[in-house]
């Protein structure tokens, strides 16, 4: 692509060194290879080709990725947002779409981030639509109410929606989308239930959706029962509110082919997972909250509770606590038998050690363990803290490879890999991730190194790494 850009700057060059038609070699490439090529290239780059010459006067217009963003265009450090060059970019908005060919659209990408015009948008993304485009992708930030157009909502065309909108959601009574795959949701005030359940139950082919950031507060209970449904990420990140909260919405997950699920946020909505015999991976993030806090650990318990068939999880250190800090709601959480793979997004300190373990016996075939952020550098252990009591089962049959990310050197940490080494008797692989610091310092690794090889191991064959 970078040869194509350079071909594009440096054309009067050639032309100077009187370079014959018949070395153009790439003017000289079929129209498809051409066109091919500048829908990689932003719109307005793809424009300007048109100046280079003849050949290329209207390739630009059955280029079938078309992608306006307005904070390219008018910003200025010195003198901020100018409204003409405001006019400017929606002029050469409407240019485009004007001059473009009848051909359909394959990607139409608007952000209208400062230059928003209402009357404008609606004609933009509703041309757009006549042009049967498969991806829309939308970031709209509106200081009014805005209202898609109606067409949006009854496309057989789109098979990807991605809509980011600072503002109510307001949906058609009409909504059908037959051969939508993936639909991504940011910002949005969700109306009423059966607006929203409407929205979800005319997808039939769906494949991926993501809730990021909505407001839910107008809602009181949703189900998400889609059988096509593969991924699923629900993001209820920021929230500014007090902990008392916690009369949100029910959001039932029905999904049977579901294979990925990630959910961030403070459990102020409810969540209930059924059916979710084929999930694969699970990243579960989970604040934690100075108020409310048993309640919070219930809803920990009962989310996890439906991903008791998960393979692969990676969980935070709100979600840890929660889990114990809801007396004896821990009792009713399931033997996670498939899971074979846990990441702990987390920073190792003292008090959570002993959830760690009691965590880990509800992980009977656990065969990998990643620390991702390692152990808090500033907080004191011995070797007392790492006391596995009991010993968890996966330590005694399955567990292979041990991850320990930023990674210093200092004691605490020593003693967090002794104790591994001594109580993990199948262990294949100890891989450590060294800290900017340690990793420049050759001296101090290699100490680290004769240390770790004084350990008692129940593995002989364990093969330590520092990457």
């Amino acid at each position: 692509m970078q040869i194509f850009m350079d071909y594009f700057k440096n054309r009067k060059m050639y032309e100077l060194q009187d370079v014959s038609v018949d070395e153009d070699k790439i003017s000289n490439l079929p129209d498809c290879i051409l066109q091919h090529v500048l829908s990689f290239l932003p719109t307005k780059d793809a424009v300007a080709t048109c100046i280079l010459s003849t050949r290329w006067k209207d390739l630009w217009t059955f280029v079938r990725y078309i992608d306006f963003d307005d904070a390219l265009l008018y910003y200025s450090e010195e003198n901020g947002w100018y409204p003409l060059k405001m006019t400017c970019f929606m002029n050469f908005v409407e240019r485009v779409l004007l001059l473009r060919h009848g051909s359909n659209m394959e990607k139409f990408r608007l952000s209208c981030r400062v230059c928003f015009n209402a009357s404008r948008i609606h004609a933009w993304v509703s041309a757009a639509i006549k042009h049967k485009v498969e991806e829309l992708d939308l970031c709209l930030f509106v200081e009014t109410p805005f209202t898609l157009p109606r067409c949006v909502f009854d496309s057989e065309s789109l098979t990807v929606v991605k809509i980011e909108m600072n503002c109510v959601l307001e949906l058609p009574t009409c909504i059908s989308f037959p051969q939508l795959k993936t639909l991504h949701l940011a910002l949005v005030t969700f109306t009423d239930d059966d607006s929203t359940q409407k929205l979800l139950s005319s997808c039939p082919v769906l494949q991926d959706l993501a809730i990021l950031d909505c407001e839910w507060m107008n809602l009181k209970c949703i189900m998400v029962s889609i059988p096509t449904l593969k991924s699923l990420t629900i993001d209820d990140l920021p929230y500014f509110g007090s902990g008392d909260e916690l009369n949100g919405c029910e959001i039932k997950i029905d999904a049977a082919n579901l294979i990925f699920l990630k959910y961030s946020g403070y459990l102020l909505n409810e969540i209930f997972l059924c059916n979710m015999s084929s999930l694969n991976s699970a990243s579960i993030y989970v604040p934690i909250l100075c108020e409310r806090r048993k309640e919070i650990g219930y809803r920990a318990v009962k989310l996890l509770k439906g991903l008791h068939s998960v393979k692969s999880m990676r969980i935070s250190n709100g979600a840890i606590e929660s889990l114990f800090l809801a007396d004896n709601m821990l009792d009713h959480l399931p033997i996670f038998h498939n899971l074979t793979y846990l990441e702990l997004s987390i920073e190792i300190e003292k008090h959570i050690i002993q959830r760690l373990v009691n965590l880990l016996q509800y992980l009977p075939n656990l065969e990998s363990l990643v620390f991702v952020k390692g152990v808090d550098p500033h907080v004191c252990f011995d070797e007392e803290d790492w006391i596995w009591n009991p010993v968890p089962k996966c330590f005694l049959t399955c567990l292979k490879s041990v991850s320990l990310h930023n990674f210093h050197g200092n004691y605490a940490e020593m003693c967090l890999l002794r104790s591994l080494l001594k109580n993990a008797l199948f262990l294949e692989r100890l891989n450590i991730f060294c800290s900017k610091n340690l990793s420049g310092d050759s001296k101090m690794q290699k100490e680290v190194v004769d240390r770790l090889q004084m350990f008692p191991r129940a593995s002989t064959s364990c093969l330590i790494m520092f990457l």
